[in-house]
């Protein structure tokens, strides 16, 4: 029987989302006949833990759905025993990649990987705490339904689950290992209130994300489109198209992968920094694999506590140093896409060794791009004032920390990368550790 991994981790209390997804769990298991693991990984505090934990033990049980609720302590346990059993020279340095003080959205992706390869499972399916599914004639719109008639499957097999195909028929044979929708609602990226207040600084701030080779009409573009995913448009009906996808319109909290891309390329392991989870997504995308994009968008909204207050100043401090890191992230980028299919092996899956020696090629890079990172910055949040003129002052007091952390981050990937294979293979052997509850 099949076995995949519906993931979602989380830091807040969610105990809608968790109902959500045990119904997605639910309908997996009744409409494809496989058998579902919803990995929850919490590193949230006391209170807001039990109020999860009291979720998923009100859950109805449901034969072919197991719940696994990690708390951060067991978390560590479990990793601990994987980055030991994998001969890594540095145990603690790999544990603190994966489960760092502070927030780190490719770490918390990372461990749902090996929690997915420890419970044996295929395919990872990934949510968020912070979305809702669209609802049609009372029926939630489950992403999932989509992802089990292709992922994993030859691109040949799966044209026969899709609306229409684009498939290149030379790549048949090749797997389709990246399903996705996208999203609707607020952008995905808390930055809509510099927009209303303006418009010209929010474009300069954006366009501090996009490759600084470009056009100045190529960048242009690329600040209309960022952050917006599928606009506002709610679902209409069915459609999905198999074919290499653009890297627009795959999205990390609504998509699904195969075992053997997330078994070969962790994501960057960087801590508060917003953005940091999409470079598999750019490495399947750019070795053009096959790849089936569908419209079961999920709702984007945020949780009020990233508004105001220290709150708000954290959320920000991840957004400028998302920013900092396309430094290093677009030579990668750049060079997978000139790799193109040379990324991939005999069997049409991916190479680790060209992906890491392009990781290691983007450290020590020139600085100064992010240096005009920061002016820029500083300049935009001033001319902002109020709460925005308070930030500026605490980027300006943490610059040369922010310049050293985005280039230290670069060089902390690349050992994880190196130690990835190891680690997956250890977590496989060692087992989550962890009962979980046919819910």
């Amino acid at each position: 029987m099949q076995r995949v991994c519906l993931a979602l981790p989380t830091m807040r209390a969610c105990p809608g989302t968790i109902v959500d997804l045990a119904e997605e769990a639910a309908y997996a298991v009744a409409t494809f006949g496989v058998e579902v693991h919803l990995l929850v990984l919490d590193t949230t505090e006391a209170a807001e833990f039990a109020q999860n934990a009291d979720a998923v033990a009100a859950l109805a049980p449901t034969p072919g759905v197991f719940v696994h609720h990690l708390g951060e302590a067991q978390q560590r346990e479990f990793l601990r025993g994987v980055v030991e059993r994998s001969g890594a020279a540095d145990p603690e340095l790999l544990l603190d990649l994966m489960l760092p003080q502070g927030v780190a959205y490719g770490s918390c992706v990372n461990r749902l990987f090996l929690g997915a390869a420890a419970l044996g499972c295929t395919s990872a399916h990934l949510r968020n705490d912070d979305f809702d599914f669209q609802v049609v004639d009372g029926r939630k719109m489950f992403p999932i339904h989509h992802e089990l008639l292709s992922i994993g499957r030859p691109a040949g097999e799966a044209v026969a689950g899709v609306s229409r195909s684009e498939l290149d028929p030379a790549d048949a044979d090749k797997p389709v290992m990246l399903v996705s929708g996208s999203f609707i609602g607020e952008l995905n990226v808390d930055i809509g209130e510099i927009q209303e207040l303006d418009p010209a600084v929010y474009r300069d701030l954006v366009r501090l994300w996009t490759p600084p080779v470009w056009s100045e009409e190529d960048r242009d573009a690329m600040v209309d489109v960022s952050f917006k995913g599928a606009g506002s448009e709610p679902f209409g009906s069915d459609d999905s198209v198999l074919g290499v996808p653009d890297i627009w319109d795959v999205y990390m909290c609504n998509v699904a992968l195969d075992h053997r891309a997330y078994e070969v390329l962790p994501l960057l392991p960087s801590v508060q920094t917003i953005g940091s989870d999409y470079a598999l997504l750019h490495a399947l995308v750019h070795a053009r694999l096959p790849g089936v994009v569908h419209k079961r968008h999920i709702v984007n909204y945020y949780t009020p506590e990233r508004r105001i207050g220290a709150g708000f100043i954290s959320y920000q401090m991840r957004f400028v140093k998302f920013l900092l890191s396309m430094l290093y992230l677009y030579p990668v980028y750049g060079g997978m896409i000139d790799l193109g299919r040379g990324m991939l092996d005999e069997r049409n899956e991916l190479r680790v060794e060209p992906i890491l020696d392009l990781v290691r090629g983007s450290v020590g890079w020139d600085r100064a791009g992010n240096e005009h990172c920061l002016d820029v910055v500083d300049r935009s949040y001033r001319k902002l004032g109020g709460k925005y003129a308070e930030l500026a002052d605490v980027v300006a007091g943490q610059r040369q920390q922010l310049l050293d952390e985005a280039e230290e981050d670069a060089e902390r990937w690349a050992v994880l990368v190196q130690a990835w294979a190891e680690m997956v293979a250890a977590a496989r052997a060692q087992g989550l550790g962890v009962d979980g509850t046919a819910e």
